[in-house]
Formats: C-alpha cells, sequence, structure tokens
C-alpha cells in the first residue's frame, strides 16, 4: 500500500494494531528505546541496542497476538511515526485518568 500522508497512514497503522495486548507491547518498546537513547551519552552501546528493544517488543506483538507483517517492513519511518504517536496517546491518556488502550 502507498500513502500520500501520515495522516492517510494512520488508519491503516491502527488498523494494524488491533490486539490491545500488541498495542501495549509496541508502547512498552518504544518506552523502553526512548529510554536508552535518553541513557546512550553515559553508556554509548544502548543507542544501538534501542532499535533492537523497541522493534522486538514491538515484533513479538505482531507475531505472537496481532498475527500480521509489521508495517514497518514496509513504512519503516511512518510507522515510527506512528509508533511515538501510540506512546503520546497512552501517555495522555493515563495522565488524564481515562482508559488505556
Amino acid at each position: 500500500m502507498q500513502f500520500d500522508s501520515f495522516e492517510q497512514f494512520w488508519p491503516y497503522y491502527l488498523s494494524q494494531h488491533a490486539d490491545p495486548t500488541c498495542r501495549k507491547l509496541h508502547i512498552t518498546g518504544t518506552a523502553i528505546a526512548i529510554g536508552m537513547i535518553a541513557a546512550s551519552p553515559l553508556f554509548p552501546p544502548l543507542v544501538l541496542a534501542a532499535p533492537i528493544v523497541g522493534y522486538g517488543f514491538s515484533w513479538v506483538g505482531h507475531f505472537w497476538f496481532e498475527r500480521n507483517r509489521p508495517a514497518a517492513f514496509r513504512n519503516p519511518l511512518w510507522s515510527l511515526r506512528g509508533d511515538l504517536r501510540m506512546l503520546r496517546l497512552a501517555v495522555v491518556s493515563a495522565v488524564r485518568g481515562e482508559a488505556s488502550l
């Protein structure tokens, strides 16, 4: 599938993350990867490990729970942006005391 914009891609991204466990694994992996990047000035190898950890959580969600192929295989940058948006939405929901994803 080809998309002309991220906003066009976003509904597709959500459709590929319908399983709640898959979404939670994405959020967890993205948050850990961001933490690893933040800590990398103190321990530089973390910056190399961050994508492996982040995608590792995500791919478990896709292959074991969602049973589909990760969108990152075809749209890596927009998928990363989708992961970051999903994390932001989860954090905002938690801060507001709303239901989780």
